[in-house]
């Protein structure tokens, strides 16, 4: 059985990353944006397609809708770990997994108790003005009274330390994950269609041969991976907790 063998990997490895997409937020009731039930295909109610709204140029020409997209379906402070992220939290505890590269922004695997955490994407967690470079918490966005957050030193627009599309990811962040993934025995990919660059290029610098990955659907690494589980990440870490 696949979880058998994925098992035998896990056990036998003192080098596991772990690189995973929207998939694993799922499960936590975090929508993803390319799926049927995504927030590509179901958010409707503006005048700009999704992929728009979250873009650089439209945060500058747009605050004010930006930022009401933006609260209304990119932050979700009631979702908690599920099982994924609660497993992975527990083999780096046992100094299995050495670090968990995610692209995802809403801070689920710190929460389950992951501490090696790269957010290729940034978090919802941070914000910072845009003008002094202030930092500011998640609660002080949303406290907001006004939709587009101000800084209270300078009055300069707060935005979330997220990376928006026309925005490069962070070199710093990008550096570390492909260092990890050099020296990883296992590497772990999981709820991610490997359709987004530059990101999903990082996958390219593995050089071991127990490239797992776990997906609902097809991906385009499906034919270089050593173990290919079609399965929801939730069931299959769980099936591993369970053994």
């Amino acid at each position: 059985m696949e979880i058998n063998e994925f098992k035998a990997l896990v056990e036998g490895s003192k080098n596991i990353v772990f690189f995973g997409g929207a998939g694993v937020s799922t499960e936590s009731n975090i929508p993803d944006f390319r799926s049927q039930s995504g927030i590509y295909r179901t958010i409707k109610e503006y005048n700009y397609p999704p992929e728009v709204m979250l873009s650089h140029t439209f945060l500058m020409t747009h605050p004010r809708e930006f930022f009401d997209f933006y609260r209304k379906n990119m932050i979700y402070i009631d979702a908690k770990p599920n099982t994924a992220h609660i497993v992975l939290a527990e083999l780096e505890q046992k100094g299995i997994l050495k670090a968990v590269i995610t692209q995802n922004i809403d801070g689920l695997h710190q929460q389950a108790g992951s501490k090696n955490v790269i957010e290729l994407h940034g978090s919802v967690y941070r914000n910072y003005c845009m003008k002094c470079n202030e930092k500011y918490s998640l609660e002080y966005v949303l406290k907001s009274p006004d939709i587009i957050p101000k800084c209270s030193k300078c009055g300069g627009t707060v935005r979330p330390d997220v990376v928006l599309y026309e925005e490069f990811l962070d070199d710093n962040a990008i550096n570390q994950a492909v260092s990890y993934i050099r020296k990883a025995d296992v590497l772990i990919v999981g709820g991610t269609s490997l359709a987004v660059y530059p990101a999903a290029g990082l996958i390219n610098y593995y050089r071991g041969n127990k490239l797992v990955l776990i997906n609902k659907s097809a991906t385009p690494y499906d034919g270089r991976a050593n173990l290919v589980m079609r399965d929801s990440i939730g069931k299959v870490f769980g099936s591993l907790k369970e053994q």
